[in-house]
């Protein structure tokens, strides 16, 4: 079984911790979604970056609110690029799956869209 990649990102409406959990909480949703046969207990870790702008909630407390209580989890900030996408949560889940790396179905959502308009169809609606 290879350790796979899935990578997401999604803008917050603004720093708030409510704001910052449920923009989280529907990029976690719509991984799960779109990879059907992911399953939290399948995840070796899942590393979180939020934007400078962002401070008033741990991006992972939002995986730790969905049930996730034994994926290791962490956060770190972003590395501030000027011009950058503002209060920008991006993350990368380490899948243990048979999928080959083309069957990954990566989400951007919201303004995140942008980073990787290369990915079209893979994206939700």
């Amino acid at each position: 079984m290879a350790v796979r990649g899935v990578r997401g990102a999604t803008t917050a409406a603004d720093d708030q911790p409510e704001a910052v959990l449920q923009a989280t909480q529907e990029l976690l949703q719509a991984l799960l979604e779109r990879n059907p046969t992911m399953k939290p207990e399948d995840l070796a870790s899942v590393l979180f970056t939020a934007t400078q702008d962002l401070s008033s909630a741990y991006p992972a407390q939002a995986a730790r609110l969905l049930g996730w209580r034994h994926v290791p989890l962490m956060c770190a900030v972003e590395i501030p690029v000027p011009g950058s996408l503002p209060r920008c949560i991006r993350v990368l889940l380490h899948w243990n799956t048979e999928l080959s790396q083309s069957a990954i179905q990566h989400v951007y959502l919201g303004e995140a869209r942008r980073l990787r308009p290369d990915l079209g169809d893979n994206l939700p609606a």
